[in-house]
């Protein structure tokens, strides 16, 4: 299948599914998952001051990207002793807060690593309803007025703190649940969060977000765990596939699905990156992976596909762009810093923002060629959102909206 047919279909599958296509950016990594917006007119350059339309400090602490739907933002945060954790809707427009709903609070607060904090997880939005995620310390759905309409809790031990963002398919929010005591996969009834499925399977705590995809017709959702990645059929969880790949565990990126592939990271210690074919059944791995690579590969930003191309940029700065259907490099560039959220695509260009709050924009390609680098001189691990002709960057404190001032 064609690159083009393929989004076609991802698209398909997604508008069924009921997720937000065109301007809005309604979960993490935008419209399909998979860092990629239509929008056009974006910014190339900015900074603390250029092309900042609006600039809004988020009270607490949270990596959660933004979630876009309409003329609302949704963020989580969690207040500074992490006991409140809260969902923040802002005017896009404006940058006004418009509601800052406290969804659970925490009598002991868990522990988490230092890069990490208790509102991690992506909000993801659909009609009236804003679903949030706070791992195993709750999930939630909320209306866009701000009231609760029903909370979950699905227990299992993070060790680190929460990661992983929930997906949506048809009337299911799907959730990978990988803990250091107990794994599995649920599906929560997206109206009343009762769990519709839950999947046990084995390995090490893990913290990705699942993928739905379509391959020869048929949904599947895919979830990267520790030791194992496997793929289910989202409407009953039933097992269709699955690769191993040994000791890996806390996987964080995201799977990507393009040129008829997969791809997927195996997280630590030595991060692999595999290609794989979607229409196997039972344990794939050894006739299904396509191709492997395992230098410079993520631990923690997600990987980025565009045309025949795929991008990758490891934790420690290394971009890399690989031809995606064999694996093989056409050129890695050391970008310098650390690097945490995930690369996006949008108006033609490639956008990578480090640890620091550098953005560097590059041409699609398969020479390097970097076209502007701008900063806004604040930490920066969140992943980037783009809406109406904008971008939308959270900082450690602070929401930013960067768009082209004429």
């Amino acid at each position: 299948m064609d690159y083009n047919r393929q989004m076609k279909t991802v698209v398909a599958v997604l508008a069924m599914a009921g997720v937000a296509l065109g301007e809005d950016w309604p979960q993490f990594r935008g419209p399909l998952g998979q860092g990629h917006s239509d929008a056009s007119g974006l910014p190339l350059k900015w900074g603390r001051k250029e092309n900042v339309r609006w600039k809004v400090e988020i009270p607490g602490r949270g990596w959660s990207s933004p979630a876009i739907l309409g003329s609302r933002i949704w963020l989580t945060t969690a207040t500074d002793d992490g006991r409140s954790l809260r969902a923040i809707s802002i005017d896009k427009d404006t940058g006004s807060i418009l509601k800052d709903v406290e969804v659970f609070r925490i009598a002991s607060p868990e522990h988490v690593n230092p890069k990490n904090n208790p509102a991690s997880p992506t909000p993801i939005l659909e009609g009236d309803r804003a679903y949030v995620h706070f791992g195993a310390q709750g999930t939630a759905a909320l209306t866009a007025a701000g009231e609760i309409v029903w909370k979950a809790n699905l227990k299992y031990e993070h060790q680190h703190g929460p990661g992983g963002s929930p997906a949506l398919y048809r009337d299911l929010l799907l959730i990978s649940c990988d803990g250091t005591d107990t794994q599995y996969v649920a599906a929560l009834d997206k109206n009343t969060g009762k769990v519709r499925w839950k999947r046990p399977r084995q390995g090490q705590q893990a913290y990705s977000t699942p993928l739905v995809i379509s391959s020869n017709g048929a949904d599947q959702v895919v979830s990267v765990g520790a030791r194992r990645a496997i793929s289910y059929d989202p409407a009953n969880g039933k097992e269709l596939w699955s690769i191993q790949y040994g000791d890996g565990f806390s996987n964080v990126p995201r799977p990507v699905f393009a040129n008829g592939l997969v791809y997927i990271t195996s997280g630590f210690f030595q991060p692999v990156l595999f290609a794989v074919k979607p229409d196997g059944r039972g344990d794939v791995t050894g006739t299904h992976v396509a191709w492997s690579l395992m230098r410079a590969v993520p631990l923690t930003p997600s990987p980025l596909a565009v045309g025949d191309e795929l991008y990758i940029v490891s934790d420690n700065g290394i971009a890399t762009c690989l031809d995606g259907k064999t694996g093989k490099t056409y050129w890695q560039q050391r970008m310098g810093a650390a690097y945490s959220a995930s690369p996006l695509y949008a108006d033609g260009r490639i956008y990578f923002l480090s640890e620091d709050g550098e953005t560097t924009v590059i041409a699609p390609g398969k020479e390097f060629k970097k076209l502007a680098s701008n900063a806004i001189e604040e930490p920066a691990l969140a992943s980037i959102a783009v809406s109406d002709k904008a971008l939308f960057i959270r900082s450690e404190k602070n929401l930013y909206r960067i768009q082209n001032a004429n």
